[in-house]
């Protein structure tokens, strides 16, 4: 199937960054371990389930999981009503997507090119899936949204959160934590007004840290209002 989701005649994909490379390779020779122990949605705290679904409901159009992994968050949303497909640069994770999740649209992709024309989503979640990116880098992924987002779109964010921006141990891979009012200022930057933000800690768990953001209109670049707080926590 083929749709917004997916651009079939736009240009050829640029080539996936070293940190995208780096991923791709980490979490394909553990791609069989992580399905079993996060492939359902169930492995998600009921919170971000809730607060994701919301944010979906009220996204008009398609939305596109950056990062989908072996696919629970697409499968949830579209299990909920919401048109949503996955993307992921690990092969062995869009495999584990197809066989979970047959009927379901899941492709290779990454961030840093979304392979989709210009305003042709609704939505983009990045659920995690950024965690892997330099610091240096992040901009240009968030432009790439916007890019890919109608305005008015929606972006939702998870993240470790950090009191100071720095790279942390990971089982896979080196990944990044964040603060949440930097973070939330580069996605303004890219064009998006943040509209809401939450911080928590969970037992046993890292800081855990979510956004959401709105796209500016076409040409508003530096995103239009501040940042709300509505659901910090």
């Amino acid at each position: 199937m083929h749709g917004a989701h997916e651009d079939r005649g736009a240009a050829p994909a640029p080539a996936a960054s070293e940190d995208t490379v780096r991923a791709r390779e980490a979490y394909g020779a553990r791609a069989a371990e992580y399905t079993e122990r996060f492939g359902g949605i169930e492995a998600a705290a009921a919170t971000d389930r809730r607060r994701v679904l919301e944010w979906a409901r009220a996204v008009h159009g398609p939305v596109l999981d950056v990062g989908c992994g072996p696919g629970q968050w697409t499968a949830f949303l579209a299990e909920h009503g919401v048109e949503a497909a996955g993307i992921d640069p690990t092969p062995e994770f869009v495999a584990a997507a197809r066989r979970l999740h047959p009927g379901m649209r899941y492709r290779l992709g990454h961030a840093e090119s979304l392979a989709v024309a210009d305003g042709a989503l609704g939505g983009v979640l990045a659920w995690y899936s950024l965690i892997h990116i330099r610091p240096e880098r992040i901009d240009d992924v968030l432009r790439e949204f916007a890019r890919a987002l109608r305005p008015g779109g929606g972006l939702a964010i998870g993240f470790v959160e950090a009191p100071v921006g720095a790279a942390i141990d990971h089982a896979v891979t080196t990944a990044y934590a964040w603060p949440v009012p930097e973070l939330s200022a580069r996605v303004e930057r890219a064009g998006f007004t943040v509209v809401s933000t939450e911080r928590r800690t969970d037992p046993g768990a890292r800081p855990h840290g979510s956004l959401t953001a709105m796209r500016g209109d076409r040409g508003d670049r530096g995103g239009r209002g501040g940042r709300g707080d509505r659901g910090q926590r």
